[in-house]
C-alpha cells in the first residue's frame, strides 16, 4: 500500500484516517459479539489475532513485494539503523486486547472508550513532539492541545448516557489510560517501521506475530492464575470470525497514514469516523441492550469540531 506524492493526498489520507475508524467500529462488533459467545475476551483476542495472522502470512507467501520488505526491516535491523525494541510495537496492540478483555466487565465499555482514548490522544501529542512516527516532529502547539480536549470530551458526551451505575475503579481507569496510551505509541513505532519496510503489509505481518505471540502468553498466564479454561469455537454467525481480516487491513493502512498525518491528527479523524460507524451499526445490528440515543449524535458533531480545530493543515505530505 503506498500514496502518490501530491498536495490533494492530504484530503485522501484524512478520508483514510477516518475509514480506518469505520473498521474499528466494525471489527470491535465482530469481536465483541466472538467474545460474549466464548465468554472470554482473552480468547476472542488471540482468535482474531491469530487468523490475522494466517491471512496476512498467506498473502505474504504469494505477494514478493511483501517479502522484500521484510528483507529490507531485516537489513536495517542487521545494520542497526532501527533500535530492537521498536520491532515489538504489535506487543502493545496485544497488550491493549489484553487490558480491555480484563478491564471491560469492571468499568464497562462506555467509560472504558473515553479513558483509552484520552491516554491516546495525551501520548499521541507526546509522539508527535519527538517526531517518533519517522514522518519528522509535529509540535505540541495550544490548537493541538485544544483539539485533542475536544475529542476526549466529545467521546465523554457521546457514552454519557451509558455511565449510570458504573463501578469507577481507579485501577481499571488508570489500566484503560495506559491501554490507550500504548495504541498511541504502537500507532507511532508503525510509522517508523514502515519507514524501512516500505511495505505496509509487512509492518502488518510483524505486528500480528508479535501480538499473537503476547496474547498466547497472556492465556497461558490466565489459564494458569484466574483459572481460565478453553471453549470451543462457537458456529457463527460468520461475520464474527471477521475481526483478524480488518486488522491486517487496519494496522496495514495506519502504519502508513501516521507517517504522514501524525499520530494525533490520525486519531481525530479515526474516532470520528468510529462513531459514525458506530452509529449505523447499533441502527443497522444493534448489540442487545444497546439503543442509540442524542449524547451520541452530539459527541460525533462535537468530535468533528475537535477535527476542524486540529486541522489537517500539519499534516507532512509523503516525501519524494
Amino acid at each position: 500500500m503506498q500514496v502518490p506524492n501530491s498536495k490533494s493526498n492530504v484530503v485522501r489520507l484524512d478520508i483514510l484516517a477516518a475509514i480506518s475508524g469505520v473498521l474499528i467500529a466494525f471489527q470491535s462488533r465482530a469481536n465483541g459479539e466472538l467474545s460474549r459467545q466464548l465468554d472470554s475476551g482473552a480468547q476472542a483476542a488471540l482468535i482474531s489475532f491469530s487468523s490475522g495472522l494466517i491471512v496476512v502470512a498467506i498473502i505474504t507467501v504469494f505477494n514478493p513485494t511483501i517479502r522484500l520488505g521484510l528483507k529490507r526491516l531485516k537489513t536495517a535491523y542487521v545494520n542497526r539503523e532501527i533500535p530492537r525494541w521498536r520491532l515489538f510495537a504489535g506487543m502493545l496492540g496485544g497488550s491493549f486486547v489484553a487490558v480491555q478483555s480484563q478491564v471491560v466487565p469492571i468499568i464497562g465499555v462506555a467509560l472504558f472508550s473515553v479513558a483509552s482514548i484520552a491516554g491516546q490522544t495525551a501520548t499521541s501529542l507526546i509522539v508527535d513532539q519527538i517526531g517518533l512516527t519517522g514522518g519528522g516532529p509535529k509540535p505540541i502547539s495550544p490548537r493541538r492541545i485544544t483539539a485533542a480536549l475536544i475529542t476526549v470530551f466529545a467521546v465523554l458526551v457521546s457514552v454519557l448516557d451509558k455511565l449510570e451505575g458504573v463501578n469507577f475503579s481507579i485501577l481499571s481507569l488508570l489500566l484503560a489510560l495506559f491501554g490507550g496510551a500504548f495504541v498511541g505509541i504502537q500507532r507511532a513505532l508503525n510509522g517508523q517501521i514502515n519507514e524501512f519496510t516500505k511495505q505496509s503489509y509487512a509492518t502488518s505481518l510483524l505486528n500480528f506475530v508479535m501480538g499473537t505471540i503476547f496474547l498466547i502468553f497472556f492465556l497461558i498466564f490466565l489459564m494458569i492464575f484466574k483459572d481460565e479454561h478453553l471453549v470451543a469455537l462457537p458456529k457463527g454467525p460468520w461475520w464474527i470470525y471477521t475481526g483478524g481480516v480488518i486488522g491486517v487491513i487496519y494496522i496495514a493502512s495506519t502504519s502508513l497514514i501516521v507517517q504522514h498525518l501524525g499520530v494525533l491528527t490520525f486519531t481525530l479523524f479515526s474516532v470520528g469516523g468510529q462513531l459514525v460507524a458506530s452509529l449505523f451499526i447499533d441502527f443497522l445490528s444493534p448489540t442487545e441492550g444497546v439503543s442509540v440515543s442524542w449524547y451520541l449524535f452530539s459527541g460525533i458533531a462535537m468530535t468533528y469540531l475537535g477535527v476542524l480545530v486540529g486541522g489537517a493543515r500539519q499534516a507532512r505530505l509523503p516525501r519524494k
